[in-house]
This record gives C-alpha cells, sequence and structure tokens, in this order.
C-alpha cells in the first residue's frame, strides 16, 4: 500500500509533521521557519507562525455523514469510521441534497466527510455553505485532488482536515481518529500553496448568507434547470423560486442567472470548467 503523504496535526503547543513510513508513524516539529504555517484555534492559519490551541470538539462521536457519489469510497470511508468508533452510526448522501436532508436530519451529527465533487455541489460553495449554516459540525474534505492548492482552499474555506484518497486504508482510519480527537490533518504540501485570494473569501461569505434553500436553488440553476423545472424538483411554487432567485441575485451582486453562476463558479475546484446555464427573466 502507498505510504501516507506527510500530515500537519498539533501536539502540545507545537504543529508537527506527522508520516506514515515503513516503520510507522513519526512526528518531525515545526518551527515558524518551516514550510508549514501553524494552526490557529478556529481552523485558519495564525500569520505570525506561533501555535494556538484548537479548540477541541467533544469527545463522544456517535453520528457520522458520509457525502461521496462513489459507493465503494462511501464503503472505505464506512469501513474506516468503524475501525475508530465500530458503534458509530454512519449516515450517508449521494448528492449535494441528500447531504443537505441528512444534516438536517442530524443536527447533532459529529464528524461530515465530504467529497468535493458530486451531484449539486459547487467545488467549495457547500463547504462554505455549511460551515456557515451548521458552524458546529466539523468537516474533513476526502477528496482525490492532491494539489495543494486546492488543498489550501478547502482549509481556509472552513474544513477541519483534508484526506487525500490515496491514502491506505490504515492512514485512513488514523486521519478520521486525530480528527475526532480535536486536531486537523491535512498534508504538509497544503501549506506550500498560498491562501484563496481576496475575491474568492469574499465570494465565499456572500454565500454563507443564503439560506438553505436559496442554496439549493443557486446549486439547481448551475445544472441548467428553469425556474419551472426548480419549482417542480422543490415542489414549491415557481413564484416562489423567482422570489428565491432575486434573494440570491442581490446576494451575490449579480444581475442575472449567468452572472450568479460565474461569481458562484469562483469556488469551483476549476472556476474555468464552470459550465453557464441558460439565462431566464425573473
Amino acid at each position: 500500500m502507498p505510504n501516507a503523504p506527510d500530515a500537519v496535526r498539533r501536539v502540545g503547543n507545537r504543529a508537527v509533521v506527522a508520516g506514515t513510513g515503513m516503520h510507522g508513524v513519526g512526528t518531525a516539529a515545526l518551527t515558524p521557519s518551516a514550510d508549514a504555517a501553524t494552526l490557529d484555534g478556529n481552523g485558519a492559519l495564525s500569520p505570525d507562525g506561533r501555535a494556538v490551541a484548537l479548540q477541541t470538539p467533544q469527545a463522544a462521536m456517535s453520528i457520522i455523514l458520509i457525502a461521496d457519489d462513489h459507493p465503494l469510497f462511501r464503503e472505505a470511508m464506512r469501513s474506516a469510521v468503524a475501525r475508530v468508533l465500530p458503534d458509530a452510526t454512519v449516515r450517508e448522501a449521494d448528492s449535494a441534497a441528500a447531504l443537505y436532508a441528512a444534516v438536517e436530519a442530524e443536527p447533532d451529527a459529529d464528524l461530515l466527510l465530504l467529497d468535493l465533487e458530486m451531484p449539486g455541489a459547487q467545488g467549495f460553495g457547500v463547504l462554505a455553505h455549511l460551515r456557515a449554516t451548521h458552524p458546529q459540525l466539523p468537516v474533513v474534505i476526502v477528496s482525490g485532488h492532491e494539489e495543494p492548492v486546492v488543498m489550501r482552499r478547502a482549509l481556509e474555506h472552513g474544513a477541519m482536515g483534508y484526506i487525500p484518497k490515496s491514502v491506505d486504508a490504515t492512514s485512513l482510519g488514523e486521519a478520521i481518529a486525530q480528527v475526532l480527537d480535536g486536531e486537523r490533518w491535512a498534508p504538509a504540501l497544503a501549506f506550500s500553496a498560498p491562501p484563496p485570494d481576496a475575491e474568492e473569501q469574499d465570494i465565499a461569505r456572500r454565500l454563507r448568507e443564503l439560506t438553505p434553500q436559496q442554496m439549493r436553488v443557486l446549486q439547481m440553476m448551475s445544472t441548467g434547470l428553469l425556474n419551472k423545472q426548480i419549482a417542480w424538483e422543490l415542489d414549491v411554487t415557481e413564484a416562489t423560486v423567482k422570489a428565491h432567485v432575486t434573494a440570491i441575485l442581490r446576494k451575490l451582486g449579480a444581475n442575472n442567472r449567468t452572472q450568479a453562476v460565474l461569481v458562484a463558479g469562483k469556488l469551483a475546484v476549476d472556476p474555468g470548467s464552470v459550465w453557464l446555464p441558460p439565462d431566464e427573466a425573473g
């Protein structure tokens, strides 16, 4: 099995790199002059390089949410969770819509393992929105993307950790256990990339202002659905959808649906790949 990538975590008042090699887990202390930054208690990066104690979530974890559209990988994550928490209740979602339903059905969930790309997901938009609507829920991104810039963006948008899908089953379980213990886990390479620019951070802030239903409407707009189709999917009137669209445009500072999708698309993993839907009056 491949070795796990080096990862940053907190031990006492230090940030350390943890990596799994042939002889097990080793650690190496990071100083402010090292290639990785320390983390502050809110999950952001400490700009002065000083270590700050992390806020530890409750010790007893019992409800774990897994959101991934690949059944085989959901099974792998479920098995990893079972090794760490044999008695945990695991809820699964294969789309953004199913994820929102699961989060609402389990308001006291203790951890969310979230893939960045699945039906209805808008890259980091789902992460940013969930951090606003459910700030008590720790979110760990589990993704096939291993580019440092993608990992850094996830952490800056509020993820408690970032686990590449290339890690072996043992390392996946260790990473989950570390996050459940209140520490953050991410490959050290994540901190070699710069943080998101001011524009992306501002868009994330605006997305956090959307209500859950407005976020659903925006994501359906991004897939090309028209107001009438969205109304049918959500079982509401078309007038209600038009009201949501108006609120979305105002909050995102957009003049029409296409602009709104472009703005939200800045939080896609690859903003250049955002598909533009047909515009519609109202």
